[in-house]
C-alpha cells in the first residue's frame, strides 16, 4: 500500500467562494482512479493551505495518478502555489497496530 500526500496553497479568496468548488461531482471523479483505496479531503482555514491524503493499493497505481490528468490538472491551476506531492510506502504492521483505516491491516494487529 502506498499514500499520496498533496498540499498546496489555494488562492486568498473569502471561504464561500472557495467551498463553492467542492461538489459531490468534484469527489466522485476520484471514484474511477485506478488503484485507489480513499482519498481523505485536507482544508486549513488559517494558512490557506489545502490537498488530499489518497491511499493506493500500489506505488504503479500512485505514480500513474501522479503522473496522471488530474494531478497534471492541479499543476497548472495558476491560482494554486506552493504544490507539493510526495508518495510514501506504508508501514503496514505499525499502521495496524495504531489502528488505521486500511483495508487488510486489521487481522495483522491481532
Amino acid at each position: 500500500m502506498v499514500i499520496v500526500q498533496i498540499n498546496y496553497r489555494r488562492p486568498d479568496m473569502p471561504k464561500a467562494e472557495w467551498e463553492a468548488g467542492y461538489t459531490d461531482a468534484r469527489a466522485t471523479q476520484f471514484l474511477a482512479v485506478p488503484g485507489l483505496q480513499w482519498k481523505i479531503w485536507l482544508d486549513g482555514d488559517a494558512e490557506r493551505r489545502a490537498g488530499g491524503i489518497y491511499l493506493f493499493e500500489d506505488r504503479a497505481a500512485a505514480e500513474a495518478y501522479v503522473n496522471g490528468p488530474i494531478v497534471a490538472r492541479l499543476k497548472a491551476n495558476q491560482a494554486l502555489s506552493e504544490v507539493d506531492i510526495r508518495i510514501f510506502d506504508v508501514r503496514e504492521r505499525m499502521s495496524a497496530i495504531t489502528r488505521a483505516p486500511v483495508p487488510g491491516l486489521a487481522q495483522a494487529a491481532e
